[in-house]
């Protein structure tokens, strides 16, 4: 029965991919795909595993997390550095995080600056570094005792409302939003990311019984909206200006946001899609993707697709379909729900294909360019008949990034190679890092058997290098026993915004 029903997908995602018109034919080894995990640290869900570890090993867990995820051909990293007014990296702004040291305000001991830290070992690996943040939320209980003295919540009382056990920033205030403003610019001056990256949370999910109490705000501010439509303004316009404070500062740096995945349901507008869900961005977190995108405030958009292909309230397939029909001038991207698998009330996340199908399902629309899942710690010792699955088949081979939205250009630039070595133990040879041109990875390609180099076939990546802060240079080793006489060689240049060179190839003489 397993295997029929699994016969059945396939051909329906098959049909799809000829009678859709957002459809491609379906792509077993993309050059380009967005393969990226989230790596939660508040209440340590994914990392450290407590504020407590010292140093070295936190150090530890984290690179395991990087090693697993690179062994699985995985390209991005999406690591949380502020998730209640705190952070994982010295702030004028926030205090250091209780998840990082165990108590807020603590640092780390031996000192060192773990986001200058992560996002060096992330890009030694090829790891883009989504820094994550979450802006509005506070705290994660009331227990202010255990707030530092440096935490908004003591230094400005007046921007804090109580909601459901937790303390809120006020998104109406315009103190509040410079404020979040100065917090993202820091990060984006100070540390070599990739991205600035939010989640869904916005304006708090609504709990029954209880009242997000913005009353004073909107009677001051209001201006004669609807209460909804002016919370919505009030997202809209942070979300304008830290586009703005981004790209003024590093044009280059990305900024993402992963949506609940629900925008609105059909039975309250016709545009919406066929769920049921209790709760929406529209209507209960106030926050409108359709807007950022269309003004092209953000690069990319990742809809948390958390549930199951056919789950009869929300369905992944329906909501993607949706999604890739209802998205424009942005590059997107799915969240899967990984922390499911063998964990969920919903039995179809028991079959290891889930994830897999899902994945080929999501490479049949020309307009979805990868995934992003929720979390680090579901594949890691965990799940093997499924990250088994991954190797083998959707991620045996490596990925670059899909270049930036809006940033698709020519590099007139391409590698020059000198110092072509060669001994019995190995070949070398060295790229000049090019003048003014700000380039990231040297890539490195291989055919076999004499084919033909073919710098767009994924099966032929054998290396993503990054070039060092203050090195002109960068040498490339490749061990004697992987030359062959009749094998070629290739590398091309990666630029800040995903943009490849020509290629340029290499002969070895043996």
């Amino acid at each position: 029965m397993t295997n029929y029903k699994d016969a059945i997908l396939f051909i329906w995602i098959l049909l799809l991919s000829f009678s859709n018109s957002n459809a491609q034919e379906l792509t077993n080894n993309p050059k380009n795909e967005f393969r990226a995990v989230w790596i939660a640290t508040v209440v340590n869900i994914d990392w450290p595993k407590s504020g407590n570890d010292n140093v070295a090993k936190q150090k530890a867990d984290y690179l395991e997390i990087l090693d697993t995820y690179k062994k699985l051909n995985y390209n991005a990293v999406i690591v949380q550095i502020r998730s209640v007014g705190d952070a994982f990296y010295p702030s004028k702004l926030a205090p250091w995080s209780k998840y990082l040291t165990g108590k807020e305000g603590k640092a780390p001991s031996p000192y060192f600056d773990p986001l200058e830290w992560m996002i060096t070992e992330a890009h030694q690996r090829g790891f883009e570094f989504h820094a994550w943040l979450n802006p509005y939320r506070a705290t994660m209980n009331l227990k202010t005792n255990e707030l530092s003295p440096d935490h908004d919540f003591f230094k400005y009382p007046e921007w804090m409302i109580k909601y459901a056990g937790k303390y809120y920033y006020d998104p109406a205030l315009p103190e509040v939003q410079n404020h979040l403003t100065a917090v993202v610019e820091e990060v984006v001056t100070n540390y070599d990311i990739d991205a600035i990256h939010f989640d869904d949370y916005f304006y708090p999910y609504k709990v029954p019984g209880e009242k997000f109490n913005d009353s004073a705000s909107f009677q001051k501010y209001g201006n004669g909206m609807t209460l909804e439509d002016w919370r919505r303004s009030n997202v809209n316009e942070f979300v304008k200006c830290i586009s703005i404070s981004i790209k003024n500062i590093k044009p280059w740096v990305q900024f993402g946001i992963s949506p609940f995945g629900v925008w609105r349901n059909k039975s309250v507008d016709p545009k919406g899609s066929d769920t049921k869900s209790g709760q929406t961005n529209y209507d209960d977190l106030f926050a409108d993707p359709m807007a950022w995108m269309q003004y092209k405030w953000i690069d990319y958009l990742i809809p948390q697709l958390y549930w199951s292909m056919d789950h009869p309230t929300a369905s992944y397939s329906k909501l993607l379909r949706w999604w890739s029909e209802n998205s424009t001038n942005v590059n997107v991207y799915i969240g899967n729900g990984s922390y499911k698998v063998n964990a969920d009330s919903d039995k179809r996340w028991n079959n290891p294909k889930e994830i897999p199908n899902q994945i080929d399902y999501a490479r049949s629309f020309k307009n979805i360019q990868g995934n992003a899942f929720f979390s680090a710690k579901s594949f890691l010792n965990k799940n093997q008949s499924v990250t088994k699955l991954l190797m083998e088949n959707q991620y045996q081979y490596p990925a670059l990034t899909p270049v930036v939205a809006n940033s698709v250009r020519n590099m007139v630039i391409v590698p020059t190679v000198t110092n072509v070595l060669s001994d019995p133990i190995s070949s070398r040879f060295t790229v000049q890092y090019p003048m003014y041109s700000k380039v990231r990875y040297l890539m490195v390609y291989g055919a076999e058997f004499n084919a033909k180099i073919d710098s767009n076939d994924a099966t032929q990546i054998l290396d993503k290098i990054p070039y060092k802060t203050n090195n002109d240079t960068v040498e490339v080793t490749i061990p004697a026993y992987k030359i062959d006489k009749n094998t070629k060689y290739a590398v091309t240049f990666i630029d800040y915004y995903g943009n490849e060179s020509e290629a340029t190839e290499v002969n070895f003489t043996l």
